[in-house]
């Protein structure tokens, strides 16, 4: 799925998947974004997080 295509899933802007993906830029995904991500990936928001504790 293309950035642009996952940011109108999600109903943000164009431009937030390829912000959030940038390592220049502050925008992240949130709690919610997760929650969403999960529903369209038909998977659990935990699968976007580490095992344990990030160092």
């Amino acid at each position: 799925m293309r950035q642009i295509d996952l940011s109108h899933h999600l109903g943000l802007a164009d431009s937030f998947v390829s912000n959030v993906e940038s390592e220049s830029q502050r925008h992240k995904y949130n709690i919610r974004h997760l929650n969403d991500l999960a529903r369209i990936f038909n998977c659990s928001p935990k699968d976007f997080l580490p095992e344990g504790a990030i160092e």
